[in-house]
This record gives structure tokens, sequence and C-alpha cells, in this order.
């Protein structure tokens, strides 16, 4: 399968509670988080949209891998003026591997990703949730697992 060999090719990237996902660090400034997020591919920075006056001002930085024409983010970052980095969205086929305490989250098969969350949490005595749309994750109130449709 070809999605598997692309997989296999990217950078690997580990969560890490209250710290951050990669080289992006919670708390991070707009420039802080385009500078780490350099070294994955050109960025682009634009303000999201306040729904009420009383919200910070936030900045969505995409991160478009090298060489990749017309794809889309890899990556996307949510900075908000008061907070800094507060959310990191890694894209399933063009973004980064992202690993959870020993075990991928990203680039699985839906039912292959709820067996290895299933398997974790009995090995380490822990628990573990499903969303409102279906999908097994760590409970961990810093992940958010969320399908994607591939192919």
């Amino acid at each position: 399968m070809a999605f598997t060999t692309e997989v296999a090719e990217r950078d690997e990237w580990f969560y890490s509670l209250t710290v951050g996902v990669g080289p992006l660090r919670f708390g991070m400034t707009v420039d802080e988080v385009v500078e780490a997020a350099g070294t994955l591919g050109r960025t682009k920075v634009g303000e999201c949209a306040r729904g009420h006056p009383v919200f910070s001002p936030t900045w969505k930085v995409e991160v478009h891998r090298r060489g990749a024409v017309s794809s889309p983010p890899a990556v996307t970052a949510y900075v908000s003026q008061v907070a800094g980095l507060f959310c990191v969205a890694a894209d399933a086929v063009h973004g980064p591997q992202v690993a959870y305490d020993g075990f991928q989250l990203v680039g699985k098969d839906r039912s292959e990703l709820e067996s290895d969350v299933i398997a974790y949490a009995e090995a380490m005595d822990a628990y573990f949730r499903y969303t409102p749309d279906g999908y097994a994750g760590p409970d961990d109130p810093g992940v958010v697992i969320r399908g994607q449709l591939v192919g």
C-alpha cells in the first residue's frame, strides 16, 4: 500500500502533555512557532476570525511541506495572543507521524488505532475514551482523535 510507505518516510514527532508536539511548545508566540515549524516547510500565518470581542486575537499558522505543490497543510498550529500556542493539528497524509507514549496516532487504520489504544490502556492500567464521532483515543485532555479519509 503506497500510503504506508509515505507514512514511514515522514518526520516523527512526539506529543508530551502540557509541553508540546514535536518542535512546537505550548505557549510559543507566533514568531516562535514560525521559526520552529520552518524546519518542516514553508509557513503561512493568518488571523482567525474573532467570534466575540472578549476573545484574544488568534492566529492560524499553516505549515506546508517543502516541495509539495498545492497540498493541504502538513501541520496547522493555533496561537492566541494571550496564551500562545494552544493547539497543533497534524494532517494524517502530509504531516509528521505523531506518537503518544510509544504508539503512533497518525497514519493508521481506525480499527488498528482503536486496538492499540485499548491495548495501551490495559497495559498501563489507564483509561481511554471515544470521541462523539466514535474514534478511540487516550484519555488525555490534550489529544483529540479525528479520522481523515485517505484514498
